[in-house]
């Protein structure tokens, strides 16, 4: 049973904890964080009991008290915890992105190559319950071959999100220290993520971020990416802040998402994210002329508890996780290249692959909960692709 310290308990960390609940192959048994307040307030409110609590992650990855190490740091951070925790010879779960730049990335790969622990990038929106359900239909042939992918982000308020400390955002809206924006590199790490899940690594990028000034930061919005594949598919993902527009549906950040896959005979949509525009159920499909609702979970938390216990199923199998190093940097290779794109004005070639291939990946997610079909002509698809 692996033992776990979770290095960084920021406001993300209340969400990385949910997979371990009622887990009996896996204990948190150590926090990290600058403040040792902090850290006691937490295990308090996690209802972890006694656990070691450090203010240097070099001190809990040498203190011989865990296995694994869950890293929720600041991007710009990533590359030296990770790597120490690697050299540690610690199973390792960094939070997205793997690092900066790709020699960092390159760097960590090498390491996690040479060591015979599980190395995988914490990327949960590949485990979100309405992505699970598109995939799998995906991986039925539903719709076809994949043609196109359009992703959708939407930034606006809602009373119901959270709070984020201010700290928390201020190294978000740095690029030095975030890696590019809030909006196409931050959370568009979680974008990428998901075309590269459906259609694979692009071939090509080209980008045009915006520039939007909110209480003297710069935001990246309005933002549109283009994606072009060798196989002759395309992508594109649109971000926009829209201060007016009321989010429901989230405890979380006043975001939502949407997603639309077409193929060579049908269209799956996926209509939420973080929160909830509208009233549409989480997947609808169209294929064959019949339109098609699927009911699956789609609370955002549902994301984070996936991601984690798929870990631990990894773990306990001898399986690779989703995603590796290799495959997170090959995530990082295209939302790197938008940046690129966007202040060369030109397209940019997007670096080739060097992780499994999406088809791979599709097959090794697990399957969402069962869901339910509202035209009972049309029953959901059984089976796993």
């Amino acid at each position: 049973m692996p033992r776990v310290g979770i290095i960084g308990c920021g406001r993300i960390s209340d969400l990385h904890v949910l997979g371990y609940r009622g887990r009996a192959d896996a204990e948190i048994v150590a926090l990290c964080d600058l403040s040792i307040p902090h850290i006691e307030a937490k295990a308090a409110e996690w209802g972890l009991g006694a656990v070691d609590c450090f203010d240097d992650h070099r001190a809990l990855c040498t203190s011989g008290r865990v296995d694994l190490v869950e890293i929720i740091v600041p991007h710009h951070l990533h590359s030296e915890v990770a790597g120490f925790a690697i050299e540690c010879d610690l199973h390792v779960s960094l939070q997205k992105p793997l690092a900066l730049n790709l020699d960092d990335a390159d760097r960590l790969v090498e390491l996690a190559a040479r060591s015979e622990r599980t190395a995988r990038l914490y990327e949960n929106f590949l485990f979100y319950p309405p992505v699970l359900k598109a995939a799998e239909l995906i991986g039925q042939g539903l719709i076809g071959e994949p043609l196109a992918v359009r992703l959708k982000s939407n930034s606006g308020y809602s009373p119901e999100a959270w709070a984020i400390p201010w700290p928390a955002m201020q190294w978000r809206l740095d690029p030095a220290t975030c890696g590019g924006g809030p909006l196409t590199f931050d959370d568009g790490h979680h974008k990428f993520a998901l075309a590269w899940l459906m259609l694979g690594q692009p071939a090509e990028i080209h980008a045009w971020i915006g520039a939007t000034d909110v209480m003297g930061a710069v935001l990246d919005s309005p933002s549109i990416i283009s994606m072009r594949y060798d196989g002759g598919a395309v992508g594109s993902l649109e971000a926009v802040y829209s201060p007016e527009l009321l989010i429901r549906g989230t405890s979380h950040y006043a975001q939502d998402d949407r997603i639309e896959v077409t193929g060579t005979r049908g269209v799956i949509w996926v209509n939420r994210g973080h929160g909830q525009i509208g009233e549409e159920a989480p997947v609808v499909s169209y294929a064959d002329g019949h339109t098609v609702t699927h009911d699956c979970e789609s609370g955002w938390e549902h994301s984070f508890m996936g991601a984690t216990r798929s870990l631990l199923d990894d773990l306990a199998a001898g399986a690779p996780p989703t995603l590796t190093f290799a495959e997170g940097r090959d995530v990082l290779a295209a939302a790197l290249a938008a940046q690129r794109s966007a202040t060369a004005g030109a397209a940019v070639a997007v670096e080739a692959p060097i992780g499994r291939v999406h088809s791979a990946v599709r097959s090794s997610l697990p399957s969402p909960d069962p869901g339910t079909s509202s035209d009972p002509s049309r029953p959901r698809q059984g089976g796993s692709p």
